[in-house]
């Protein structure tokens, strides 16, 4: 195996655990952000998944000891912000933030869509964590996420951003509630809010042409 095609069953790796390691705190009512945060030792859980982990995909998981060295080495990465920091994650392209009331089955993607927030990288980090917040607490829209700092060749701008999801682009009074709490958060540029529909058919703005639904 080449050492590209190695980098890249590694971060593979890196995002199926950190899926596991987050469901497993969210049992407990814990999030992985929540405890590097506030510097909370979290080693113990943090092995425990690790095992369960190297148990189920043990190719995947010797990728990542392979990498990093050690599991120490990538915990260590997890306590400085790799996956929880978007200028501080390098291993995966978005952090995600889902609201405690957005169960996947109960929403229709065709109806959902997202207000984006373009931002550089001196600001991204504080608004996301607000944003974040905001979702986590139920207090905002049904999802959120935020491109990181590991470089994306789908990428069509240098600055990161977030797309901060609503349920249902026709209730425009629940889409402008949201961007009000956008203002309230600091984002008081005019952003556009863009429907799911038109990401699925590929269309993204260009120039001369919009394919921005609401803008506030």
């Amino acid at each position: 195996m080449g050492e590209a095609e190695a980098g890249d069953l590694s971060e593979v790796a890196y995002g199926l655990f950190e899926i596991l390691l987050s469901r497993v705190l969210r049992e407990q009512g814990r999030a992985l952000f929540q405890l590097v945060e506030a510097g909370t030792d979290f080693r113990e859980e943090f092995a425990s998944v690790f095992a369960r982990f190297a148990a189920d995909y043990p190719a995947l998981a010797e990728s990542l000891t392979a990498r990093f060295g050690s599991t120490d080495a990538l915990y260590g990465l997890l306590t400085e912000g790799e996956g929880v920091v978007p200028t501080k994650t390098t291993l995966i392209y978005w952090i995600v933030q889902d609201a405690p009331h957005a169960g996947a089955g109960e929403m229709d993607d065709e109806k959902a869509g997202k207000w984006l927030i373009f931002l550089t990288d001196d600001r991204v980090d504080e608004i996301w964590r607000k944003v974040r917040n905001a979702t986590a607490a139920g207090e905002l829209g049904i999802s959120a996420r935020v491109s990181t700092a590991k470089p994306n060749p789908e990428s069509r701008d240098e600055r990161k951003v977030i797309y901060v999801y609503t349920r249902d682009w026709a209730d425009e009074a629940d889409v402008m509630r949201v961007r009000e709490r956008l203002r309230e958060m600091g984002v008081i540029e005019r952003i556009g809010y863009k429907r799911n529909i038109e990401t699925f058919r590929g269309e993204y703005s260009e120039k001369g042409k919009k394919v921005t639904y609401y803008s506030a």
